[in-house]
């Protein structure tokens, strides 16, 4: 088996087709459940985000794999499978290991750096652990989390890159002036509507009002933010004393419509309005943006203008580290994939001496217990003298392109178990990477 990685991220696709496959998708351990049945994959995991859907698969082969993730995306989004294959990309063994680490630190997101990719890596795979990640995936994901934990903590890469309600704010103040003292609505009570908020506060926002189709959970994050929460039934009149609006619902339609906006506005009287969409799919009709004193700023707006962001020396140095953990990570999965055959050839010798002793035993009861000893020694001196050179020229060719086929090869030639290795890892794929995409990995630009 070997990780393979098919996706869809605002770098290959509008946001419009990028929506239609986030809502295809809907449920993600049904996705899942779906995923394993096909055949090709074993494990899988599922990270479906503002600006990115992609599946990581652990697949016995990689046409299989890419055949089987993609015509499921497409009968799953309801997009012509020709379509949807001109905006997949697809990265496989140890580019697959390549592009989950720059994703968890943030290097392949709309705004470089941001830190909330490493939640989101963290609730695909929690929701996967059940029911779709196996050994293999538990093992790269939770290496991945590391990588992008030491990322953040190492370099600068935080302050490299901008978060999107940071970016997207820019926009809003542009459009009705500094935040002080005006009045915000932050439409959707999620981790987004809570950063939204809070960001909105720190820049001097007189009055916060949440509003979330459960008006419970707007209270709840209205309180924490000093404002008042409010349902969706009353989101006409919010609108029409807001200045600024950021909605970031989970929803899978459109929340705010065109009608309720354009009535809102004959009721501010030329009052200008911003509203901030961070919703994928999108939460803000998007035919707002010709009425009269609106200004909107949607994913669509944010990858336009971030599109020509230049990486800083934090981001070349996240970009070393990424490099030098996809290294050590496929290093030591080949040493874990070779170290099983290893334990076994072991294992066979002692079983083999162990029986010829006790046939000596009964052959020769007339041993007195030194002789039986020196015996033993010089059998188990001689077993090991003989093994020493394959096992450890197994050992040194671990990072060598010819150290799987060696190992191969023994389980061949000494009649070894092919699942006793199995049975001794637990945290690897059996099948080999292509070390010669290994031995110098160089991370993309851009």
């Amino acid at each position: 088996m070997s990780v393979l990685v098919v996706g869809i991220s605002h770098r290959s696709a509008p946001v419009s087709l990028l929506e239609r496959v986030t809502v295809g998708l809907g449920g993600a351990p049904d996705v899942l459940t779906e995923l394993r049945s096909t055949g090709p994959v074993g494990e899988a995991v599922v990270l479906a985000t503002c600006n990115r859907v992609e599946v990581y698969a652990d697949t016995e082969g990689f046409h299989a794999g890419v055949d089987a993730v993609s015509d499921l995306l497409a009968r799953l989004s309801g997009v012509p499978l020709d379509e949807l294959k001109r905006s997949l990309y697809v990265h496989w063994e140890a580019q697959a290991v390549l592009h989950l680490f720059q994703v968890a630190c943030g290097l392949d997101s709309m705004v470089v750096g941001e830190s909330q990719i490493l939640g989101q890596l963290r609730r695909a795979y929690a929701t996967a652990r059940d029911g779709g990640a196996g050994p293999t995936l538990h093992e790269l994901f939770q290496k991945a989390l590391k990588v992008g934990k030491r990322a953040h903590s190492e370099t600068g890469i935080d302050q490299a890159g901008r978060s999107l309600v940071t970016v997207g704010l820019e926009g809003a103040v542009h459009a009705v002036g500094p935040l002080a003292g005006r009045t915000v609505l932050v439409v959707g009570a999620g981790s987004m509507g809570s950063l939204a908020g809070a960001t909105l506060v720190r820049a001097g926002a007189d009055q916060v009002v949440v509003a979330n189709r459960t008006a419970a959970n707007a209270a709840r994050l209205a309180e924490t933010l000093g404002g008042r929460g409010i349902g969706l039934d009353q989101l006409e009149q919010a609108l029409v004393e807001a200045d600024v609006v950021v909605s970031s619902t989970g929803a899978t339609g459109v929340v705010v419509g065109l009608d309720l906006v354009e009535r809102a506005v004959r009721a501010r009287g030329g009052r200008p309005l911003a509203i901030l969409d961070l919703a994928l799919p999108r939460d803000i009709d998007p035919r707002v943006r010709a009425l009269p004193g609106v200004t909107l700023v949607d994913l669509e707006a944010l990858q336009e203008q971030l599109a020509a962001t230049e990486a800083g020396a934090d981001v070349e140095q996240a970009r070393a580290i990424v490099a030098e953990e996809v290294r050590e990570f496929l290093a030591w999965q080949r040493a874990a994939t070779i170290a099983p055959t290893v334990v076994a050839l072991r294992s066979r010798a002692d079983a083999v001496v162990d029986a010829e002793l006790g046939r000596l035993a009964g052959r020769l009861p007339d041993l007195d217990p030194a002789q039986r000893a020196e015996v033993q020694a010089t059998v188990r001196r001689v077993v090991d003298k003989l093994l020493h050179a394959p096992t450890v020229r197994v050992k040194e060719l671990a990072d060598a392109p010819e150290g799987l086929s060696y190992a191969d090869a023994l389980r061949e030639l000494f009649g070894l178990d092919r699942a006793a290795p199995a049975a001794v890892t637990t945290a690897v794929p059996t099948a080999p990477v292509p070390l010669t995409t290994a031995a110098a990995v160089e991370v993309p630009r851009g």
